[in-house]
């Protein structure tokens, strides 16, 4: 049985890195594709493109992870009955306990690598990520702007610079803020310089000027300054500008016990409280789909039956499973008296699998009993018209044709 353990292991393992690695390429040349325009347009090397994609997958590894081990268990399963060795191992008195132990145990694997990247890897990843957005929104200003060129980051936000120093100062610099549609701002100033503080970049600017128009009647305001600052994350509308982290950047204990002064806490709570279950429920997944996947193609079978229909029963139940907990997640958002509903989609789905395989592991008679009756009453009657007058010593028959003394009933 170690034998046959080690087998179904190792193709099972193989088979899921395989998948894994497959739709990870796909997921991460879809990432690389969508920040092409690091490149193209922002001036930075391939190599920080290679690290931001990269450190995206975590976020997205948690999620495809558990469809990889599905499709890699199914997948195994039908090997194994199509090369019959599923009816080998049954005909020489396997239990189906035999057949998916190496199965669950790579289940539980998977299960603790979801769980290391919930709270640990992804957190870190996107950390990681957050520094290289804000190194890439710095060099926006020290390297991509030219000077004496107009340039266009995004729309509705435009730079200008008379020239730049050898120490990265920025001379003559013009900025035209219309991204508001009820208000635009210009901002004018001898010298600007990058300034990093606590995760965040921002513009000082020294000796200028600020027109701000605003829409309708109201006059246009003018403001003078020595020196102003202005926060260079406000610019990208995908990041915040402060140390304040999203849900999923921030770690088991900063979920649990968030900070009360957190204004994305105070703003989001539901958002908090949706991630952190969602972090505990997803491990779930991998041990629910292993037991619909032996439900559904666990069993011996013969090349005369349809397995396909089987495989695509048991693919669509554990991918309607996961939606519903994905469903579930933004529900829980909005009304906290769903989270154990997080929690009971994939333990529900576990307990109707075991129902399934056990019913499947004994066969039982598929005929009725009305049909049973009606085959005993025909045998009795051929037996007590065809029995002849003495019948040897010794012959026996069932239970069902025995007769009364009478010989005018069955028993």
């Amino acid at each position: 049985m170690s034998i046959f353990f080690n087998y179904i292991f190792r193709q099972a393992t193989s088979a899921l890195l395989l998948i894994l690695c497959s739709l990870g390429g796909i997921v991460w040349i879809a990432l690389a594709l969508k920040q092409l325009n690091v490149v193209t347009s922002q001036g930075q090397d391939a190599l920080l493109l290679i690290k931001m994609t990269t450190l995206a997958l975590p976020n997205l590894l948690a999620v495809i992870a558990p469809f990889a081990f599905l499709i890699a268990a199914i997948h195994s399963l039908n090997r194994l009955n199509t090369d019959s060795e599923l009816i080998v191992m049954t005909a020489s008195g396997a239990t189906w306990w035999t057949i998916a132990k190496p199965l669950i145990t790579l289940a539980i694997i998977v299960s603790l690598a979801v769980s290391f990247v919930n709270h640990i890897g992804m957190p870190w990843s996107l950390r990681q990520l957050r520094e290289y957005i804000i190194q890439v929104r710095t060099d926006l200003l020290t390297q991509v702007i030219q000077p004496g060129r107009f340039s266009s980051p995004e729309r509705g936000l435009t730079f200008h610079i008379r020239e730049r120093t050898q120490s990265g100062d920025l001379i003559g610099l013009v900025l035209n803020d219309t991204r508001k549609a009820n208000e635009s701002q210009a901002y004018l100033a001898e010298r600007g310089q990058i300034v990093k503080h606590e995760g965040s970049a921002y513009l000082v600017m020294t000796n200028g000027h600020i027109l701000r128009r605003a829409a309708g009647d109201k006059p246009a305001e003018v403001i003078v300054f020595d020196r102003y600052l202005v926060d260079l994350d406000q610019f990208d509308k995908k990041t915040p500008g402060t140390i304040d982290y999203k849900p999923r950047e921030r770690y088991f204990s900063e979920l649990y016990n968030p900070d009360p002064s957190s204004k994305l806490y105070k703003a989001h709570p539901g958002q908090f409280r949706a991630e952190l279950h969602e972090r505990f429920s997803n491990p779930l997944y991998p041990l629910a789909f292993v037991l619909i996947a032996l439900a559904s193609v666990g069993q011996a079978q013969s090349t005369r039956q349809n397995r396909n229909e089987r495989m695509i029963i048991g693919f669509v139940a554990a991918t309607s499973c996961r939606l519903g907990g994905l469903a579930l997640n933004n529900v829980v958002v909005v009304n906290p008296i769903y989270v154990p509903l997080m929690y009971l989609l994939p333990l529900t789905a576990m307990v109707l699998s075991m129902i399934v395989i056990q019913r499947n592991a004994w066969p039982r008679a598929k005929k009725s009993r009305i049909a049973i009756m009606n085959d005993a009453i025909i045998d009795w009657v051929v037996v007590r018209f065809t029995k002849p007058e003495h019948e040897p010593e010794g012959v026996s028959h069932p239970p069902y044709l025995e007769q009364t003394p009478d010989r005018g009933a069955i028993k």
